[in-house]
């Protein structure tokens, strides 16, 4: 490994990427520690900090910056959010559809509607959060009150902030190595572990040490389930065509037990998160602040957490991959899955294998998001939220991606990579 990262920096254009890739991830970082005038960010730490999963989650998918109220306090997660919001829409819209399948011209389409949506669920987070601001103490929030020209300035500065990540990480994904938006939440999430550590080895030495022994394992489990696949055998009949012969090989289709790998999390928080952000707009009406209470911590919380993990991964299991249109493109290439009948046979077959194999990996997302909460509970140690499974799936991902786009680089030259 170490001498597959020198290969990478005796490369003049990869070495410049890797910089570049820094540099950019450098300057997200300081901007996860520039304060959005007008708000006390002491005030806003407590708070955080004291909201378990309602504003925990935000912080920890920007690194910090919404304890901070920086001008990144929004992170990545508008972004991500419309993006995903656009491959479901995808198969409702047409007109998105037919986007999809144009190429590059209906990628850029659709990426520049992402970007505008983007702004848009900004603007919405912003209100919401000077609204949770403004609430009572009693209510959860800071019982503060902001003249108009404050509030505008910090609604402006937070959809800055986010128009800013979103440029970054595209830059990113251009100019330097692996998916930006990616690396970005990595480094979000890397940048809380030595506080988190240093914290809790004052309080819980040994337990730390527990923990992280614990999140070793996890990660070797998260690594051997993004590696595990269904390969199902494919023969491509012989053809004559002049002289020459084509097909007549073998080949696979290769059908990944985690297919939807940390999408069904993000879904289902998303999702849990939406009572108590409503709860917030109205704080007079006691039948929604029990509901939002009641979906925000608790076993009624795990239960529904799970069951909505298990079922967006079968969802997003179904969006990505079609069966039907994968058994017709396998009979007009004149490829055949040994002992099925072409067509709807074929189809059926894939369908039947998909869903049997996104039950572990739909169970196994489901455990590495609760149980670190239900540690968490229990034991109130920030080290559990900040090394919890969704963390850990995150950064294993985003690290083995990137591994591989530096592998193909290095190969692409004649260099040994990581991977032997």
């Amino acid at each position: 490994m170490i001498e597959a990262i020198r290969n990478a920096f005796r490369i003049p254009d990869l070495r410049k990427k890797i910089i570049f890739t820094l540099a950019i991830i450098a300057l997200y970082r300081i901007g996860a520690h520039v304060p959005v005038p007008g708000v006390d960010p002491a005030a806003v730490k407590s708070l955080v900090t004291e909201s378990g999963s309602a504003l925990g989650l935000l912080n920890l998918f920007a690194g910090g910056a919404l304890q901070n109220f920086a001008v990144f306090a929004l992170g990545i997660m508008p972004y991500i959010t419309s993006t995903i919001i656009m491959q479901l829409l995808q198969a409702v819209i047409p007109t998105i559809e037919r986007w999809s399948k144009e190429g590059e011209a209906g990628q850029r389409k659709i990426t520049q509607t992402a970007r505008y949506m983007t702004l848009g669920i900004a603007l919405m987070e912003s209100i919401g959060l000077l609204t949770v601001f403004q609430a009572p103490a009693s209510a959860g929030g800071l019982g503060v009150s902001f003249d108009l020209l404050t509030e505008v300035i910090i609604i402006i500065s937070l959809i800055a902030g986010t128009a800013m990540i979103m440029w970054m990480g595209e830059l990113i994904t251009q100019r330097g190595i692996g998916n930006g938006m990616s690396l970005l939440i990595f480094a979000s999430i890397v940048s809380r572990f030595p506080t988190t550590i240093v914290s809790s080895f004052r309080v819980h030495p040994w337990f730390m040490i527990l923990v992280i022994a614990i999140s070793l394992l996890v990660v070797a489990a998260v690594v051997f389930m993004e590696g595990g696949q269904r390969r199902i055998p494919v023969q491509y009949a012989k053809r004559v065509v002049g002289r020459r012969v084509y097909g007549g090989v073998g080949t696979y289709i290769p059908l990944k037990v985690n297919g939807a790998n940390v999408i069904p999390i993000i879904f289902a928080s998303s999702l849990l998160l939406f009572p108590s952000t409503i709860a917030r707009f109205f704080t007079d009406v006691k039948w929604l602040q029990d509901f939002s209470n009641a979906l925000s911590e608790g076993w009624l919380y795990l239960t529904f957490y799970t069951i909505l993990i298990v079922f967006f991964a079968y969802f997003y299991t179904a969006l990505v991959f079609n069966p039907i249109e994968t058994a017709d493109n396998l009979r007009k290439n004149g490829g055949f899955i040994p002992g099925v009948r072409p067509g709807n046979p074929t189809a059926q077959y894939i369908a039947n294998v998909l869903n049997r194999i996104t039950l572990p990996g739909a169970l196994f997302l489901a455990a590495i998001a609760v149980v670190p909460q239900i540690l968490f509970q229990f034991t109130n140690d920030p080290l559990v939220q900040a090394f919890g499974g969704t963390s850990i799936l995150i950064m294993v991902g985003v690290a083995l991606e990137t591994m591989r786009q530096l592998e193909s680089q290095l190969q692409m030259r004649h260099y040994d990579g990581f991977f032997k």
